[in-house]
């Protein structure tokens, strides 16, 4: 019984000996990994600046359009995934690091999966703040919804809507899709159709539309204005009047103070009119709205 006892005692002694003589091994590692890497969390916001000079020094336009922050944040980042990689490689356990990463097989397939809209988000986000398509206080539309942004997150943009509801819109949605930014056009021309039966006075109708359109107080640029014929079916003409709107104009309320003078004016004349078939808004670089009736 004593001898398998002595036995027993010099197993473990031999076990602790051997895992005393790697760690007194493996110590130095520890300490050079352990430094370097304090050395990469420490200089990181410095070296993610020096990359971001050197970022804008090969794409010099950048500057103007990039997010300072947002390009650091991604630097930053980065250089601590490297510092971490390297950490690991000197201490000998980048082999350990990469076992471990693909015993998650499965698993980690399955995560991907189930985080791919949220990464995209994270991503699109920060493509958002680098492209600078849009900023805080413009007024935007991206699909059905149009609104005021409010804040650009990582994972959603917030905007207030027309009706003063506030809308959470993801990123991935906003980066994948046509959007548009109205406030980066803030003139915008205004389309009114009319249709008016052929056995009215038309040139009559012409001239008094275009006369209504170029009294309004908040029309730009009188010489553009447009009253033409574009259409005739089923014995009713098509009449279109374009005009553009000044800067900081409210283009519901012109929209209303148009329509009406102008229905004033041909119930004046004496001019039956069918119905405004469509009103249409667009933007000085060719977008077009077409708001709810």
């Amino acid at each position: 019984m004593q001898k398998n006892g002595l036995r027993y005692i010099d197993v473990v002694y031999k076990v602790l000996e051997n895992w005393y003589m790697k760690f007194a091994e493996l110590t130095p590692k520890l300490i050079v990994g352990v430094l370097v890497f304090s050395f990469f969390l420490i200089t990181s916001k410095y070296l993610s600046q020096i990359a971001v000079k050197l970022f804008h020094k090969f794409f010099p336009k950048s500057k103007k359009e990039s997010s300072l922050v947002t390009l650091i944040s991604i630097f930053r980042f980065l250089i601590m995934v490297m510092g971490t990689f390297i950490a690991l490689e000197i201490m000998g356990l980048s082999g350990f690091l990469w076992k471990f990463i693909g015993s998650l097989g499965v698993a980690g397939v399955i995560a991907g999966v189930a985080l791919k809209d949220l990464v995209s988000s994270i991503f699109s986000g920060m493509l958002i703040g680098i492209d600078k398509a849009f900023k805080v206080g413009d007024y935007i539309t991206i699909g059905s919804h149009s609104g005021t942004v409010q804040e650009i997150g990582f994972l959603t943009t917030k905007i207030i809507t027309d009706d003063g509801k506030k809308a959470y819109i993801p990123n991935q949605v906003i980066f994948n899709a046509p959007f548009y930014n109205i406030t980066a056009s803030p003139q915008r021309r205004i389309i009114l159709n009319f249709e008016i039966p052929a056995d009215e006075d038309i040139n009559k109708a012409q001239k008094g539309i275009l006369e209504i359109i170029k009294s309004l107080e908040n029309v730009d640029r009188l010489d553009t204005v447009e009253v033409i014929f574009t259409d005739l079916k089923q014995g009713a003409f098509n009449i279109q009047a374009k005009f553009w709107m000044k800067i900081g104009a409210n283009m519901v309320l012109l929209k209303s103070e148009a329509l009406l003078k102008i229905k004033q004016r041909l119930d004046s004349d004496s001019i039956q009119l069918v119905t405004p078939t469509s009103i249409s808004i667009t933007s000085e670089n060719g977008l077009t709205e077409t708001p709810d009736k």
